[in-house]
């Protein structure tokens, strides 16, 4: 079992990187978005949020040097990413058991850097091993973690309830929806039962981690335990894969289409790619389009699709 959960956790979090990055690149690589224009951007000076303002404000605005401020996006981009600020105003039924289940993720990930630091760094520092230090992060991702675990359980079990039984939500639910959070509900719930109810003498998840780290293959896993670190694995490396990869699609939609107010200057890197695009030979359904896959974009913007054919 101990050689298994290794490689699960080895596997998992290499597949996870890997879909991760490709999935950023994927995003990355997309056709540039239509221009929002909705002010005021966060990165503008506060005395231009303060009005809904922008550099385009300024005289001769293209010769000038932008600055970026980076607080106001962090003021955010924080209550956003920590307590879901835009689903506590606009679905305010909804974001109850979906903090409580992201939150709860964020608890887990915080316990596994905690675990990571603390069985990671006494190979740097090996004066650091079994002292103060391990004994202050081992009792902190205990509560770390028993909190995550609960929290991201009763948030998916609430987040299923309503699935279920919401109309609203009727036309947004698919199968993989229900089969998503049943995954976590399932593995988080095998990883914390099989800490709790390990035999005493076998291994906790501090032990498991300095025993990867050193590659002890002697570390004691208990069997439920051990299955519970396989499953949040295979989930940890499913989740690139899935919708549920919108945390990378949420840094495209607010850097690079919401917040998104670089100019388009004669030569730049915005027109190149824009004259890119028109060459492209779009086919829509709607036949008052015209855009057949004959015609290039050049051809649709520049036809009035109303303007009979004169004979």
């Amino acid at each position: 079992m101990t050689i298994v959960v290794y490689a699960a956790i080895c596997l998992g979090l290499a597949i996870f990187i890997i879909g991760c990055v490709g999935r950023a690149v994927q995003y990355a690589k997309l056709p540039i978005h239509l221009r929002w224009e909705v002010y005021p951007v966060p990165h503008e000076e506060p005395s231009r949020v303060a009005h809904g303002g922008s550099y385009f404000e300024d005289s001769d605005w293209w010769t000038k040097p932008r600055h970026r401020n980076l607080g106001g996006e962090l003021r955010v981009m924080i209550p956003e990413i920590l307590f879901l600020k835009g689903l506590w105003e606009f679905n305010r039924r909804l974001w109850l058991p979906s903090f409580l289940f992201h939150f709860g993720l964020y608890l887990l990930i915080g316990t596994a850097v905690l675990v990571g630091i603390g069985s990671g760094l006494p190979l740097l520092v090996p004066s650091l091993a079994g002292g103060n230090l391990w004994i202050a992060l081992a009792a902190l991702y205990k509560i770390t973690g028993y909190a995550g675990a609960i929290l991201s359980v009763v948030g998916a079990l609430l987040l299923l309830l309503r699935r279920a039984t919401d109309q609203d939500l009727k036309n947004y639910t698919k199968p993989a929806d229900f089969f998503n959070l049943l995954f976590f509900i399932v593995a988080f719930a095998v990883v914390a039962a099989g800490y709790v109810l390990r035999p005493s003498g076998s291994a906790g998840i501090g032990d498991v981690a300095r025993g990867l780290f050193h590659f002890d293959a002697k570390v004691a896993v208990d069997g439920l335990f051990g299955t519970g670190l396989v499953l949040a694995s295979a989930l940890v490396a499913y989740i690139p894969f899935t919708h549920m990869a919108h945390f990378i699609a949420k840094y495209f939609t607010y850097h690079l289409v919401r917040w998104d107010d670089q100019p388009n200057v004669r030569g730049g890197s915005i027109e190149a790619r824009v004259a890119q695009y028109l060459t492209y030979r779009p086919t829509w359904s709607a036949a008052h389009v015209g855009a057949d896959g004959k015609k290039t974009w050049v051809d649709v913007a520049t036809t009035n699709p109303t303007q009979e054919v004169r004979k």
